[in-house]
């Protein structure tokens, strides 16, 4: 027994927002890259691919905006939200992957003692930077929220870290200005980048592993379902009471135990009421199914005698 509630079709408005942010990134990525060159700094060449990594996992998102949003089929009866599951991982993986690369390319120069020596135009433009990002981020994560898009919460984190990672830089870039005979100070600010790429990756993608291995709701979101059910007149007791996420839907089952007595009719209509009151508890729950069992005296006194 089961009703479904319509399911999140967020596409069109997560493209919108993710458009947004693609161009906003394709300008700033080309900024960075060309200050960072022509000012003579490592560190913002860093926090330029930073930059041209959202470009990816923009992509990523509209690309895959398209697909998870497809109504359920026979082969897929529960939707297609876990896509977007792995776009979030794969954002999250993509930015490890270039934290990695970026912490490599700069310990390197710290050690082969490459100097750098940027111009005040670097500063600029990284605190240009930092603000842009920042508004980003605020933006997609409003957007995020409100479209209950895992994959735009991602992106949005995403902005923020790239937010962070232009904090060092602009600091690095300063110091290296104020004292030119410290040459490994740009290279040292790419390299703390690279932690917080490397951080941000990590935070983006464990979210969506926990949705892959079937990760439930937490102790207290459950307990207050249950709770939802247990008031309903009619329920003496539930059991086998499990949920687990698909994309940012709650999908929850159970079983209630009612009096012996009752109709069929009367049984069903407990039931239903349950997975009514289920799905209006404002917690993301899309789909219940609720199994009746009837009262059995023998069992109930084996349990309390456990």
């Amino acid at each position: 027994m089961a009703r479904i509630k319509e399911l999140n079709n967020n596409g069109a408005p997560v493209r919108h927002v993710t458009w947004i942010g693609f161009v906003i990134n394709l300008v700033l990525s080309g900024a960075k890259f060309a200050v960072g060159y022509f000012g003579g700094s490592r560190a913002l060449i860093a926090d330029a691919v930073h930059s041209l990594s959202d470009m990816v996992t923009d992509v990523a998102v509209i690309l895959g905006s398209f697909v998870w949003n497809t109504p359920p089929d026979k082969l897929h009866p529960y939707g297609h939200r876990r896509i977007e599951t792995i776009i979030s991982i794969g954002i999250g993986l993509a930015i490890c992957v270039v934290g990695v690369f970026l912490a490599y390319e700069s310990v390197l120069a710290i050690v082969e003692g490459k100097s750098s020596h940027p111009e005040w135009i670097v500063a600029v433009t990284a605190a240009v930077s930092i603000a842009v990002k920042e508004f980003l981020f605020q933006y997609t994560i409003r957007k995020a929220k409100r479209l209950r898009s895992p994959a735009l919460v991602a992106n949005a984190w995403h902005h923020r870290s790239d937010a962070f990672s232009s904090i060092p830089v602009l600091l690095a870039v300063l110091f290296s200005i104020i004292f030119p005979q410290l040459v490994f100070l740009d290279s040292l600010g790419a390299a703390l980048v690279s932690v917080f790429i490397f951080k941000s990756g990590i935070d983006i993608a464990l979210p969506g592993t926990k949705q892959i291995i079937d990760t439930g709701a937490d102790e207290a979101l459950s307990e207050r379902l249950k709770q939802i059910v247990l008031s309903i007149p009619g329920v003496m007791s539930i059991h086998g009471f499990r949920t687990r996420y698909v994309g940012d839907d709650l999908y929850v089952d159970l079983h209630i135990v009612v009096d012996t007595q009752l109709t069929l009719v009367a049984a069903h209509a407990i039931a239903e009421k349950a997975e009514k009151s289920l799905l209006a508890s404002g917690d993301h729950v899309v789909d219940a199914l609720v199994h009746v069992d009837p009262f059995d005296k023998n069992k109930a006194q084996t349990k309390e005698n456990e």
